[in-house]
């Protein structure tokens, strides 16, 4: 069996930062993500077993926001599903380290297919990140 092969590949996704120390206080001691190799223009992260890249790029990119269950969801944007205890105990931390919501979080979608937990915020260059965790994991993908 090769890497491309497991049913859970590792990603790699790289996003731009203006502001190494700031990503590296935010993603290391409000996240709690793993720091691995780093240059003076980029730090690579542990995020769960994925590779997870912050370059600095002083220019940003133009966000939009879409309606989805009453709220605007700003894209682009990127995070992972938890397990509900996961999503719970990672919502405390946030709340306790002063982080601002985009979306507070809540239950989404309540009482259908696909209800979730989830949130949003902002890391401090900007870049959007959503956390959620299913009711029914097996609903991540239920049309």
């Amino acid at each position: 069996m090769t890497v491309l092969d497991s049913p859970i590949p590792r990603f790699h996704l790289a996003m731009p930062v203006d502001d190494l120390d700031a990503a590296r206080h935010f993603y290391g001691e409000v996240l709690g993500l793993e720091q691995g190799r780093s240059s003076d223009t980029w730090i690579d992260w542990n995020l769960r077993g994925h590779q997870f890249v912050t370059h600095v790029a002083p220019e940003k990119t133009k966000r939009i926001h879409n309606p989805v269950d009453g709220h605007d969801v700003p894209v682009p944007h990127f995070g992972l599903i938890l397990t509900v205890d996961e999503f719970q105990a990672f919502a405390a931390r946030l709340q306790a380290a002063g982080t601002e919501f985009v979306i507070e979080p809540y239950v989404r979608f309540q009482g259908q297919t696909g209800e979730q937990w989830t949130m949003f915020f902002l890391d401090p260059a900007g870049n959007a990140l959503e956390f959620k965790a299913f009711a029914d994991d097996s609903q991540v993908f239920a049309a």
